[in-house]
């Protein structure tokens, strides 16, 4: 029993030296990375050995410039006359053409590589991947047309990371605005609002940014364009701030851009080049800092944003995403063109299903579903010629919306277009011995009693109200299940933290 004792101290023992030596190998490591950035004026240390050392520590990234015109060459140059020890990456889409004019095969140019991100067939991955070069811990990444204002703004610069995290410092005399980024990935949207401070999710205008290599490494894609800004959005996402040096600041290089026709040429490719980037993000509504939307997903004009789907589930429920911004903006406008046909020749029709529950829920359609169903009385159908005509065959009618009868069964779908199949379900009920039920269908939809529909009530949906079962509460709990409205299930029982 005593020998059981002594050995369990000996243990706690070993671990508190562990961990204590651990905690003093930090500490230590921490002053030892400050010191290196740190000049010390009482020692006459060769200018060599601190860019040695400096050189360990700081990976300078070029990432963002034009073919066309650029100021890479000089900057390179002035980079490594500041610090000829010091690793450069110039990485880019291609091959630069025209190339660039500098002399790689240049002894003073051994530690800079031009990286191209382009697949080549005598490349392997880890050849045209930055990260794979970066084996310091620090980046600096700095825009075209900068020079270090003094040698020591980079030492003093990248002592403020362990500090603060992600560290961004102007260029020249201009003044950044600071952004908050409300990225909300379920949702596909992005909010830009301009706040005030230097704790920021983003940065307008042209800076240096200084950050450790390992929040790169936890990126999807830390190297996209338009650079900086695919950079900070995908920090924002893992919850990265940056924050703004204001005492410091790098120097302009050469004024570039200074025709109409090059300033044309680069406002086009940053348009082009955000584009991609919202659509690589999967990003689909932006909001500005002006307050004004853009959309980057569907239109009435191309295909909806999911293909089929499966057993109830749509595809971006797999991305544990919700409905794009897009398509319900486009089910939306589907709903209020059907709710207007149908009261203009009075059938009687009344929020369904789904539609329903996200009425009650949200006034509006349910942030993941991905139709509207609308219940409507049979005896009513003759009333709608588009629903007469849509019995033999599709038919378009006057606004361009499709209006056909399902394959799936005894009911009619109403869409968008004819290539955006976004649309809305008429499920015709017939009143029999005091229920209202329906004809085979392959949906999932419960008969009910018809009370619930004497009278009936009204609910706000999609921006309007519409008709619905009176006692909607119950109503809901007889179709689905009891306590639906407080806890609804996603389709395919899928859970979103």
């Amino acid at each position: 029993m005593r020998l059981r004792f002594v050995r369990a101290v000996l243990v706690l023992a070993l671990l508190g030296n562990i961990i204590v030596w651990h905690r003093i190998w930090r500490l230590f490591a921490a002053q030892n990375t400050l010191g290196l950035l740190t000049p010390n004026v009482g020692t006459n240390e060769p200018p060599q050995k601190l860019h040695r050392r400096l050189a360990r520590l700081v990976t300078i990234v070029i990432r963002q410039f034009e073919n066309f015109e650029n100021d890479v060459a000089s900057m390179v140059e002035s980079v490594l006359n500041s610090f000829p020890e010091i690793p450069v990456l110039i990485v880019c889409d291609e091959v630069p053409y025209p190339p660039l004019e500098l002399d790689f095969a240049n002894e003073s140019m051994k530690n800079v590589k031009l990286i191209s991100l382009r697949p080549e067939f005598n490349k392997s991955f880890d050849e045209r991947n930055p990260l794979f070069y970066i084996r310091t811990k620090f980046v600096l990444f700095l825009p075209d047309a900068t020079r270090f204002s003094t040698k020591q703004v980079i030492q003093e610069t990248v002592s403020q990371v362990s500090n603060l995290g992600v560290v961004i410092v102007p260029v020249g005399k201009i003044a950044l605005n600071c952004l908050e980024l409300d990225l909300r990935v379920k949702e596909w949207s992005l909010k830009i609002t301009r706040i005030t401070g230097t704790e920021c999710d983003s940065v307008m205008g042209k800076h240096v940014t200084v950050l450790e290599t390992k929040i790169l490494r936890r990126l999807s894609d830390p190297f996209l364009l338009p650079f900086t800004d695919a950079l900070y959005i995908q920090m924002a996402a893992i919850g990265v701030k940056v924050h703004i040096l204001k005492s410091y600041h790098f120097n302009e290089g050469k004024p570039l851009y200074r025709n109409q026709q090059a300033q044309s040429k680069v406002q086009q490719l940053y348009r082009t080049r955000e584009r991609l980037m919202f659509e690589k993000l999967g990003i689909k509504k932006i909001t500005r800092t002006s307050g004004s939307m853009e959309w980057y997903g569907c239109s009435r004009e191309t295909a909806r944003c999911f293909g089929s789907v499966i057993n109830g589930v749509p595809s971006y429920l797999h991305l544990h995403r919700y409905t794009p911004p897009c398509c319900l903006a486009g089910l939306r406008k589907v709903a209020h063109h059907v709710i207007d046909k149908l009261e203009e020749v009075g059938i009687r029709f009344w929020l369904e299903g789904q539609s329903l529950l996200g009425g009650m829920r949200h006034g509006d359609i349910l942030p993941w579903d991905h139709e509207v169903q609308i219940g409507l009385n049979r005896d009513d159908l003759a009333r709608s010629p588009w629903l007469v005509r849509a019995r033999s065959k599709p038919v378009v009618d006057d606004d361009g919306f499709i209006w056909e009868k399902a394959t799936e069964g005894e009911f009619f779908k109403v869409q968008y277009s004819r290539i955006n199949r976004l649309h809305v379900n008429l499920l015709p009920f017939y009143a029999r011995n005091g229920s209202m039920t329906k004809d085979a269908w392959f949906l999932k939809n419960r008969d009910f009693p018809e009370h619930f529909l004497h009278p009936m009530s009204s609910i706000e949906f999609a921006g309007r109200q519409v008709p619905c079962p009176n006692n909607i509460r119950d109503f809901l709990e007889l179709k689905y299940f009891k306590g639906v409205i407080e806890n609804p299930e996603l389709p395919g029982k899928f859970v979103f933290n």
